[in-house]
């Protein structure tokens, strides 16, 4: 009887003290924008912060001291930058998950943008991959500024000569979660796979990587983007709009399927690609809990 009253008063004290736990997190959280500045920067840079989460009016242009290379780390001078839904979750701190990391009352770290390519400027004393004057890209929070730091090893590469600065930007977020979702779908030559959001930020990316891989590529997307898909190498493509994306998909295969569904927007789900499927298809998708961003005007 003890044994039980006490484990009777540890499953009632436990989610008492968790809920205690992030409500003092939540209101003791804080960031760099309520520690005012001690003085003007020594050498100022422009960036972009913000330090609540919400709509675009959070977003400010402010002017901040230059960042620093740790032993680590790399300079770089940011030439390009681009936007991604990614950075529309960080704005909004949504899905509300993420406020474990990011901050659960307003954003822990107030520089804003992820993907952004430039020209190393400085280098730290342990870094050997890089020298001043290379150009390179990768993602790193914060390149929404004149400068950014980043881990030398994993989170930045060499920017090839054959693209510019514009172009690699858009590459880190976009294209790197096209090849994980067909990495996971272990997608090579002859695997029939189906892309849904095939015009879209993740899904053009997808359609080149697997079409480079191998793959018998079918996108689908709107009728004003079919020709663009074929350009970028889909076999077929669909017209969500107008066909049944299931029924074509087992026209084209001769009803056997696709062995990899990979839907790059977050908008399928399993049961409405099943009909899509092979039997042991693999359906892969790019989630989005709490929906797509709004039109920029909604936002604005």
């Amino acid at each position: 009887m003890k044994v039980r009253k006490i484990l009777k008063w540890i499953a009632v004290a436990i989610p008492i003290v968790l809920l205690g736990l992030i409500a003092f997190a939540y209101f003791s959280s804080s960031n760099a924008c309520d520690v005012p500045a001690a003085a003007a920067p020594a050498n100022p840079i422009r960036a972009i912060v913000y330090c609540e989460y919400g709509l675009a009016d959070v977003l400010k242009l402010e002017t901040i001291e230059k960042p620093k290379p740790e032993d680590d780390q790399i300079l770089v001078k940011v030439h390009a930058a681009a936007a991604n839904p990614l950075d529309w979750h960080y704005m909004r701190g949504t899905p509300y998950l993420m406020r474990m990391m990011t901050g659960l009352r307003k954003p822990k770290e107030i520089r804003f943008g992820v993907d952004y390519a430039g020209t190393v400027e400085a280098v730290g004393a342990k870094v050997t991959e890089f020298k001043p004057g290379d150009e390179v890209f990768g993602g790193r929070t914060g390149a929404f500024a004149e400068y950014v730091v980043a881990r030398a090893a994993g989170s930045v590469v060499p920017k090839p000569s054959s693209i510019t600065f514009e172009q690699a930007a858009a590459l880190p977020i976009a294209a790197v979660t096209a090849l994980q979702g067909l990495r996971q779908g272990k997608v090579g030559p002859g695997t029939k796979v189906l892309i849904n959001g095939a015009s879209g930020g993740v899904g053009t990316f997808a359609v080149q990587i697997a079409h480079s891989l191998g793959a018998e590529v079918t996108g689908v997307c709107s009728t004003r983007n079919l020709e663009m898909v074929r350009e970028l190498g889909a076999d077929h493509v669909i017209l969500y709009r107008d066909q049944d994306v299931a029924a074509e998909v087992r026209r084209i295969t001769d009803g056997k399927g696709v062995m990899v569904a990979y839907d790059s927007v977050g908008k399928d789900t399993f049961e409405g690609t099943l009909g899509s499927l092979a039997k042991r298809g693999l359906f892969v998708s790019f989630g989005n809990a709490s929906g797509p961003p709004p039109p920029i005007e909604a936002a604005a």
